[in-house]
């Protein structure tokens, strides 16, 4: 097993293994309270990411550094010539009004036309604001209108007419492009006459702690922040994950490393990965989609060493994987493969992190053997066949789940972070795998735990302030440590577990930060709705339970002529209802992204009251109360 034998090598090799470790500061009870992991790579001092394109250029202006897909194949992109395409979308930037400190919002799915023009935006003096493509025209214009932007680049003709509704009401709305209508070629045949060097002096002019980037929340405390993030912060992200991870993934597995992004260029965590890659030259292609269908053909023609995804991601490949199987009549193996999988797992990572045990027993071995035939190898078929590795993010994965891809051949490292620590703040090091936990501090950074539990992170990857929004950066940053809001637990070797959240944020499986306030608000605003509540935590999409207002069920039985003591069981069935239902669902989906959006929803008997336990003196929800007093309703909601 190729994976078994990568970690071995990599145990004998002394400076690997010192890697990633950390100090710890303990209470007076011998609780670990803080851990801290040294920086591997100097801050940065001079210059910024906007360099390096042409740092590459100029040391490997051969080496490939990136595939582009065209005409359903893989061609490769030199340094020299990524270099030169990015200078050209600079110039035609620089020539389309975008000054030194301005800002361009791009709005795309994951593409190589992202990577070049969020570097064109950098070497142009100017910082980027990414928008998600399923943003609703409410998101974007509040983006639009709180960046300040005055370019935006959309991707399709159809969200570049959503972004031309959004902004029709500014006083000074962009000017919008979009890809799909050829916006590259308009801009380099607009900066066909400038100089490249007034590129290279805009870039010169750029240093650590210039604005790379403002990237908006999820918005769930409200609005969504834009957290200002320079370009030192993303160094020290992508200089020390580099660093920490890449020798693994190159120098130990003797493979050319390479993977393939389709996680959105607007979430931190698939940015700071494209700026990785290509501060490493590791060969870095793009994938538009992360739904399965479209995601797995995708991986078997680039055939990635390894991956960054989240928990959504794997669930699907290990169902994709037991439902082929069922349909040949063969569920019940796979089920005892995954059974053999977490067991071998365990017992394998016990004996090589020195825990108890032997190690696999003879019978667990020859289990594991006869379904690496059967299963694990079409397992990593489905990813492309060379993947090894993957970090996961977003949201917690499934021990046992982690375990499974293990056996199977691929390490999953976890990791944690959010838009305010430049994506991971703590990652699984490379040689002491930990499943279950969100790993180490990244190096040079440093984890703490509060009193009252809460995650605090310091370090040169924490933003420096909200965006026009001082008492919100008050609010979550003191003495340099940043409050995330989530809560949490050291063990005694540093490594970091996320127990909750402090204000009941739904996180989706697909890693998705999703406000539950804002759908419950709309949703409520409509009849016959009463109360409502959404769930989703850890869930593939987002649902929600609803109940009746008795007065709006009154009077939409009058109108229509039904008795007044119709059974709510049949109304819950009543196609006119439900439709009734949905306008009020589709109304509160209007203001997010389809991601966030309600996907299913069940009409629940009673109703949310004080007296029942379900509300506060101040009517609010007491989420876990109605949680477990629904708990049934929800299960049923993610049923088959």
């Amino acid at each position: 097993m190729g994976v078994r034998k990568d970690l071995k090598r990599a145990q004998r090799r002394s400076d690997l293994a010192e890697r990633g470790k950390v100090e710890l500061v303990r209470d007076e009870h011998g609780t670990v309270r803080e851990a801290r992991a040294p920086a591997l790579v100097p801050r940065a001092t001079a210059g910024s990411t906007a360099d390096i394109p042409f740092t590459n250029a100029a040391e490997a202006p051969d080496a490939v550094v990136l595939r582009r897909k065209r005409s359903g194949r893989w061609h490769p992109v030199t340094a020299a010539a990524f270099a030169r395409e990015v200078t050209e979308a600079a110039k035609g930037l620089i020539a389309d009004g975008l000054e030194p400190g301005g800002r361009v919002a791009l709005m795309s799915r994951t593409r190589y036309e992202w990577a070049v023009l969020d570097f064109a935006i950098w070497a142009a003096g100017g910082q980027t604001v990414p928008v998600y493509a399923t943003s609703s025209a409410e998101q974007i214009e509040w983006i639009v209108r709180d960046s300040g932007a005055r370019l935006f680049v959309a991707e399709t003709a159809e969200n570049a007419a959503t972004a031309e509704e959004a902004v029709r009401a500014l006083d000074a709305p962009p000017r919008i492009r979009h890809l799909d209508g050829g916006a590259l070629a308009e801009l380099t045949s607009l900066g066909i006459e400038l100089s490249d060097e007034e590129v290279t002096k805009r870039r010169s002019a750029l240093t650590p702690d210039s604005i790379a980037t403002l990237c908006y929340t999820s918005g769930t405390t409200g609005r969504p922040k834009g957290c200002v993030l320079t370009h030192g912060n993303l160094h020290a992200e992508a200089a020390n994950t580099v660093d920490l991870l890449h020798p693994i993934f190159k120098e130990i597995t003797g493979q050319v490393a390479s993977t393939l992004l389709f996680l959105p260029l607007a979430h931190i965590l698939g940015r700071t990965i494209q700026i990785a890659c290509l501060l490493a030259r590791i060969e870095l292609g793009h994938c538009p989609s992360i739904k399965p269908d479209e995601l797995r053909p995708e991986l078997r023609s680039f055939r990635p060493t390894f991956v960054v995804g989240v928990p959504y991601l794997f669930e699907k490949i290990h169902d994709t994987g037991r439902a082929t199987a069922e349909k040949i009549g063969r569920g019940a193996s796979f089920d005892r493969a995954e059974r053999i999988a977490v067991r071998f797992g365990e017992a394998y990572l016990n004996r090589f992190l020195d825990r108890s045990g032997p190690g696999p027993s003879l019978g667990l071995r020859a289990g594991w053997a006869l379904y690496e035939l059967l299963v694990y190898r079409r397992i990593r078929k489905e990813v492309g066949g060379r993947l090894r590795y993957a970090i996961s993010g977003g949201s917690p994965l499934d021990r046992n789940l982690n375990l499974f891809f293990y056996a199977a051949g691929i390490v999953i490292y976890e990791g944690y972070g959010l838009t305010e620590t430049t994506a991971a703040a703590t990652i699984t090091p490379p040689l002491r795998p930990r499943p279950g936990t969100v790993g180490l501090p990244v190096p040079g950074t440093a984890v703490r735990i509060a009193d009252d539990g809460e995650v605090l992170i310091k370090g040169g990857i924490v933003f420096g302030s909200y965006w026009n929004n001082p008492a919100a950066t008050d609010a979550v940053l003191t003495g340099g440590w940043f409050a995330t809001g989530d809560l949490g637990a050291l063990d005694q070797d540093g490594y970091l577990t996320i127990t909750g959240r402090k204000k009941d944020i739904i996180v989706t499986s697909g890693g998705k930060n999703v406000s539950p306030a804002v759908l419950e608000d709309r949703l409520r605003s409509r009849a016959p709705v009463g109360q409502c509540i959404v769930v989703g935590d850890n869930r593939s999409y987002v649902a929600a339970l609803v109940t009746l207002d008795p007065e709006a069920v009154e009077h939409w039985l009058a109108v229509r002529k039904r008795p007044k003591d119709t059974p709510l069981a049949d109304l819950a069935r009543d196609p006119k209802m439900i439709a009734e239902i949905q306008k009020a669902v589709d109304h509160a989906n209007a203001a997010v992204s389809r991601a966030e959006s309600i996907r299913r929803f069940a009409v629940v008997e009673g109703e949310f009251t004080e007296d029942n336990g379900l509300l506060t003196p101040s009517l609010k929800i007491k989420r876990h109360a109605v949680t477990a007093a629904y708990a049934a309703e929800i299960e049923a909601l993610y049923g088959e």
